[in-house]
């Protein structure tokens, strides 16, 4: 299962259109080719979907999304977490560039 994930836009790359996103402290690069041109800047959060920035979110929001993903790992056991960790890294749609 693929889910979106709020992150915190740390760099932008205009000649690749990207950005570096915080997700839950690991760094990535997204793609931008879903959102307008200068539509999303340093600092602001957004919704990170298989490897695309799909819409900017408030901080309230993030957070908010934030304590729910703790809340959901903490009710995992160990083999629960690294079979999503799996289910995860083998999503179909993962490889975007």
């Amino acid at each position: 299962m693929c889910l979106l994930i709020p992150s915190k836009v740390t760099q932008i790359n205009q000649e690749n259109n990207t950005a570096t996103v915080d997700t839950m402290w690991v760094s990535c690069e997204a793609s931008l080719d879903l959102m307008e041109e200068g539509s999303v800047q340093i600092g602001d959060f957004v919704l990170l979907h298989i490897g695309f920035i799909m819409n900017k979110i408030d901080e309230e929001d993030t957070m908010a999304s934030l304590e729910t993903y703790r809340e959901t790992l903490e009710l995992m056991n160990t083999h629960e977490r690294q079979q999503a960790i799996l289910d995860g890294d083998n999503c179909a749609n993962r490889g975007w560039r």
